[in-house]
């Protein structure tokens, strides 16, 4: 009998540094392909601009091909890959026995994810990396686990994919804040230390190879207190609406029980598909080329106190729509951060004496809290992307009142209704 405690507690320890050691792997490999994957993504882009440059009318033939052939091969050999990916986690978190070795959390589908999302930007999509980055990296985070015969649960796969957010974004705290708010269910003390391991690592990957960079640029502009008071509640009111349109729009097509014409277009998703594709061509054409891809370097110049067009947020809000409902696998949070930044531009010109920067930052927390309802994991994620500490009380303010305001335009949250669909899948 003595002799067996020691034994068992040699096992345990043993036990405890393999886990611990698949965590450290699978975190380092998802920071590596997030920076791949960001490296080949910008890459992707300025290839469809050097298109457009040598041949304008390009677009018009290849962005709905594009789409409908995108589409076709998703539906056909990859249904797990389509939409943003963050459904998927969610779906396989709540039941990671079974879906463990099913396709929602593959290699095979996250190749085609990879694959699929850099295609969408090779032809204008208006979709992003973000969403995507968190199924990849939750793949690799499972599929190490099993390589090293270590058990596959919920908080596996949600350090996964909160470790995808953070090496897509460079932003640690947000990738926590979003575990809490939006894929764990139910988040014991367990999980959130191999959360804040997986996230911690994955950033050291990024930081080492990719330098310590800030997403959209350092800014230091803030509001005084008399403005931040009636801006903060106009941005929150018009990003919570134009939010929650958005993401009604979207779960609308993908309910249980959709409306006839709904049903319709169901019953032809290539055609729709190529019909998406058209108006992502048309949206850019007009704009001349701002509502086509990610948005980020727009978004970028007016954060900056810089202008641009007024219709940039409408247009980016119509084609990210468009690509969203087409089906194609592509996330939707750096096109709604671009939409928000739109917003916001229009507010600023309501309030000429305000800085124009901080009011664009307050439309972008409005929007993207209005279409993913997570408003702690918006404001991290605003405040770690631009390096900016002194707007927290108005980025707060504007967050609550868009997350009130797009509850009331659309009741279930955004992420969670469309994860609905894949809870099934096998």
């Amino acid at each position: 009998m003595p002799k067996s405690r020691p034994a068992a507690m040699a096992r345990h320890h043993f036990q405890v540094v393999h886990n611990r050691l698949a965590a450290v792997i699978g975190a380092a490999a998802l920071g590596l392909a997030a920076i791949v994957f960001a490296r080949l993504g910008d890459f992707a882009q300025q290839a469809f601009e050097r298109l457009v440059a040598v041949a304008p009318y390009a677009p018009f033939a290849l962005t709905p091909m594009m789409f409908a052939g995108i589409v076709y091969l998703t539906r056909r050999a990859f249904p797990a890959a389509r939409g943003s990916g963050i459904p998927q986690v969610m779906a396989a978190s709540h039941n990671p026995e079974h879906h463990a070795t099913g396709p929602l959390v593959s290699l095979r589908t996250a190749l085609a994810k990879f694959v699929a999302t850099l295609a969408m930007l090779l032809c204008g999509a208006s979709v992003g990396r973000e969403g995507p980055t968190v199924q990849i990296s939750a793949a690799l985070m499972v599929a190490v686990h099993r390589w090293l015969r270590v058990p596959v649960t919920a908080g596996v796969i949600i350090a996964g994919g909160a470790a995808g957010v953070a090496a897509a974004f460079n932003t640690p705290l947000a990738g926590v804040a979003f575990a809490i708010e939006e894929l764990a269910a139910a988040f014991e003390q367990k999980v959130a230390v191999m959360v804040m391991a997986a996230v911690m690592i994955a950033g050291l990957v990024s930081l080492g190879l990719a330098g310590d960079y800030v997403y959209f640029g350092a800014m230091g502009q803030s509001l005084p207190i008399r403005a931040m008071a009636v801006v903060a509640p106009v941005t929150g009111v018009l990003g919570g609406i134009m939010g929650g349109l958005f993401s009604r729009s979207l779960i609308a097509m993908t309910g249980p029980a959709p409306h006839p014409w709904v049903a319709k277009v169901r019953s032809r998703p290539i055609v729709f598909a190529a019909a998406c594709g058209l108006v992502v061509a048309l949206a850019g054409w007009a704009t001349q080329g701002l509502s086509w891809g990610t948005g980020y370097e727009t978004t970028r110049h007016l954060l900056a106190g810089d202008h641009t067009s007024i219709a940039f947020g409408a247009a980016k809000f119509v084609v990210t729509l468009a690509t969203a409902l087409s089906g194609a696998p592509g996330g939707i949070f750096a096109p709604s951060l671009s939409v928000g930044a739109g917003l916001g531009q229009l507010v600023a010109a309501l309030f000429p004496g305000s800085p124009a920067g901080a009011i664009v930052l307050l439309g972008m927390v409005g929007y993207f809290t209005g279409v993913v309802r997570a408003p702690m994991t918006s404001v991290i994620i605003m405040m770690e992307m631009t390096a900016d500490r002194t707007m927290i009380l108005p980025l707060f303010a504007t967050a609550l009142i868009a997350d009130a305001v797009s509850a009331a335009v659309c009741k279930p949250k955004l992420y969670h209704a469309l994860s609905q669909a894949f809870k099934s899948a096998g």
